[in-house]
């Protein structure tokens, strides 16, 4: 199928309906994987996926629908859906889509995957997990290659093509010691190449070897407010709870954000810079178009604490009467710090490193509670011991605010890269 072309019928197809605006977007994707189990490498297999998101805007309507079998029979029936829709939502002056910008074509990464490479790469992983973490099982390890051919048009204009190849590498583990058990854990990474071993991309060296210590745990005694050190494979989700609450559409919209009325203020540590890259080159899996229909570009988020833009569409722009951001967020590099993670680790009286956290969405106003799962105790400058189950609760606006320190090292997992951040007032449940 001939993305581009179709994507244009499509378009064609909404106007002549009736449209007063339309936009299409045509995503085809092809995936290349290889599978441990095991073990074993026991399965090799090739999947397509194709998506067309049909958009029409009429009388100040909106509807829009997703296709999943794109053929001209199944556009013929979408577009008539899509045309009932819009006629039975309420108008909304705020629905619109994006004015003209210069016709584009994005390349990046690899049309085809090095078969070859991949096989070799993840055979060696299974063997150096073997040998140096002895007590680990690699409940599962998939190495893919994916390939995504992307067409976006609309009627004002817009005509984006984007084609983009990578590799993607999750894995997922424990370790075992006679009948005792560590923990779950997991992580990834994506990359445009594989010129490194599987086992020194993102942290899953680290990971490996601490999922054996995990194997013994111990319970902390008694409940006191301590420090949290905050690794890389967490604070990704700690910033996702953060922005998803305070600098999108519907809290925007609703009015129930916690940073509201914080554009240019400070809403966090003066230590702390984020930034969205979604087309730096230090971020191979990023992105260059929005879905809003805007060629995505670089921002800061949070300039050494002061909140620099909100994350609004087009939509929430309009609706709000504030300015629409450069691009969707994601591909978030927190700048790093000045001190060692040692360093870290030794300027904390009673806390803990957190690893992974298991709990639910905070509430609107930033409260967050649930387990610290795979994570130490510190005492006195020194990590004592891998710890059991553990409830943790606290603030998330608190938490960035009392940022004490960030480490100078950073992990690149290709979709993020992240350093350690220590903060204190973080509530710590034991026994």
């Amino acid at each position: 199928m001939k993305i581009k072309e179709f994507a244009a019928d499509a378009l064609d197809a909404l106007l002549t309906a009736g449209a007063d605006k339309a936009q299409t977007t045509l995503s085809n994707t092809e995936k290349i994987e290889m599978n441990i189990e095991a073990g074993k490498i026991n399965l090799v297999r090739t999947t397509f996926d194709t998506h067309l998101h049909l958009v029409s805007i009429k009388d100040q309507r909106k509807g829009n629908i997703l296709l999943n079998e794109v053929n001209q029979d199944s556009l013929k029936q979408a577009v008539n859906d899509v045309l009932e829709i819009s006629k039975g939502s309420a108008p909304d002056p705020a629905h619109d889509i994006a004015e003209m910008q210069e016709p584009k074509t994005f390349i990046k990464g690899k049309q085809q995957p090095d078969m070859d490479r991949m096989y070799l790469r993840l055979k060696t992983f299974a063997t150096m997990v073997k040998e140096l973490f002895p007590r680990t099982i690699l409940q599962q390890a998939v190495l893919d290659f994916t390939r995504y051919n992307t067409a976006l048009m609309n009627s004002n204009g817009v005509d984006f093509t984007v084609s983009k190849g990578l590799y993607n590498f999750s894995a997922v583990f424990t370790s075992k010691d006679g009948e005792d058990l560590s923990s779950m854990n997991y992580s990834g990474f994506s990359t445009l190449d594989l010129n490194k071993e599987l086992l020194d991309y993102g942290s899953l060296r680290a990971l490996l070897k601490q999922s054996g210590d995990e194997i013994k745990t111990q319970e902390i005694k008694g409940k006191f407010v301590g420090k949290v050190i905050i690794t890389p494979d967490c604070l990704g989700d700690f910033l996702n709870y953060l922005l998803g609450i305070s600098l999108y559409d519907t809290p925007l919209i609703s009015g129930s954000s916690i940073f509201k009325n914080k554009l240019n203020q400070l809403v966090a540590s003066p230590k702390f810079t984020l930034h969205s890259r979604p087309v730096s080159a230090e971020i191979a899996d990023g992105y260059f178009i929005t879905g809003d229909g805007y060629e995505a570009q670089n921002c800061t988020i949070i300039e050494q604490g002061i909140l620099k833009t909100f994350l609004l569409s087009l939509y929430g722009a309009n609706k709000t009467g504030l300015e629409r951001a450069v691009n969707s967020g994601g591909s978030y590099i927190v700048e790093p710090g000045d001190k060692s993670l040692n360093s870290m680790i030794k300027g904390v009286k009673r806390g803990i490193l957190l690893s992974r956290f298991s709990g639910g969405n905070p509430s609107q106003n930033g409260n967050f509670s649930g387990v610290a799962k795979n994570s130490y105790y510190i005492e006195d400058g020194a990590v004592k011991y891998p710890l059991s189950e553990t409830m943790i609760s606290g603030n998330l606006v608190e938490l960035f605010q009392n940022i004490t320190e960030i480490s100078q090292e950073c992990v690149n997992f290709g979709f993020a890269i992240l350093p350690w951040i220590a903060s204190t007032g973080v509530t710590i449940s034991g026994k």
